[in-house]
């Protein structure tokens, strides 16, 4: 297996395995579950450094309808991509102890970099509650490769992660795996810019790299990236395969809550979805304005500073 990087500036990372949970076995979970608190009524938590992983929360109320969500974004200290493992965890820490605080039963860690720099902090720290982690989606894209050749789009933490390595090694051996950092289109997406002229020239450039290997599958492995698709398959002419991990996550999640019990009870009287509260840590009002276009239906965040 090949691995390719257009990051120069590679650095070591900590050799950790990095928290596969949508590729995880029942088996291993079974073990994980004692010592977990929660009751099904309570709202499931989810976070990101922005509003990328609104794309993860529109999997999961896709997948459970019915369940009551807490969603955080991070725009104060948003992108984590350039940011340390260190500095990571930390955020995260404190965006965990809001949530839980909120009272959720469970957290879907909607971004890459974090679940690869703190997910297994964040289970060591709160060992009562769950966590869902979203990793790149490599393992359904060295299946779905016909030319053993598979791009991934992420943050530029993540392409350069030692996790990424381990992780196409355990799961696409023997394809050609090729890398790159793509963080203007984490800007793009956080400024609300998801389409136009100038957006499919930025998205074009940014996946150049990849786009030249002649790859024939695209990994998005940053939740920020499946806001962008339908540009990203016009720069790709639809001729290449592309894959995120939304729906890998949501049906993690739903797993987790049928084997622990804590499914929202099944109501005929509910006519609706279950209630969305969304915060952020930077401003309220340009958060909602964008996570109204990216989710195609009104919401209202509030402001929270950690």
């Amino acid at each position: 297996m090949n691995m390719n990087y257009w990051n120069h500036d590679v650095e070591q990372r900590r050799n950790t395995q990095p928290a596969r949970d949508s590729e995880r076995s029942p088996h291993t979970f079974d073990q994980e579950k004692s010592g977990l608190s929660g009751t099904a009524e309570a709202p499931i938590g989810v976070f990101d450094s922005g509003v990328g992983g609104l794309t993860i929360l529109a999997a999961l109320r896709q997948e459970l309808p019915y369940e009551n969500y807490i969603y955080f974004g991070d725009t104060a200290h948003c992108p984590y991509g350039t940011r340390s493992d260190a500095e990571i965890i930390e955020l995260s820490v404190r965006i965990c102890s809001f949530l839980i605080e909120q009272g959720v039963k469970l957290i879907v860690v909607a971004c890459n970099t974090a679940s690869q720099a703190a997910l297994n902090s964040l289970r060591a720290t709160f060992t009562s509650i769950r966590f869902v982690g979203v990793v790149p989606a490599v393992k359904p894209a060295a299946r779905a490769t016909k030319k053993g050749r598979i791009g991934i789009a992420a943050t530029n933490q993540a392409a350069k992660a030692i996790y990424l390595q381990q992780l196409i090694d355990e799961f696409a051996g023997g394809i050609q795996a090729y890398a790159v950092g793509c963080p203007e289109l984490v800007t793009l997406v956080e400024q609300g810019e998801l389409d136009g002229l100038a957006v499919e020239e930025m998205v074009n450039q940014a996946l150049q790299p990849i786009i030249r290997e002649d790859v024939d599958v695209i990994v998005l492995g940053c939740t920020h990236f499946p806001a962008l698709r339908p540009v990203i398959e016009r720069v790709t002419a639809q001729k290449i395969h592309i894959i995120d991990s939304g729906t890998a996550v949501a049906r993690r999640t739903h797993y987790v809550l049928d084997t622990e019990g804590l499914i929202q009870p099944d109501n005929s009287n509910y006519a609706h979805m279950g209630n969305l509260k969304v915060w952020c840590s930077g401003d309220a009002d340009v958060f909602s304005n964008v996570a109204n276009k990216l989710l195609g239906y009104s919401i209202n965040a509030y402001q929270a500073r950690l």
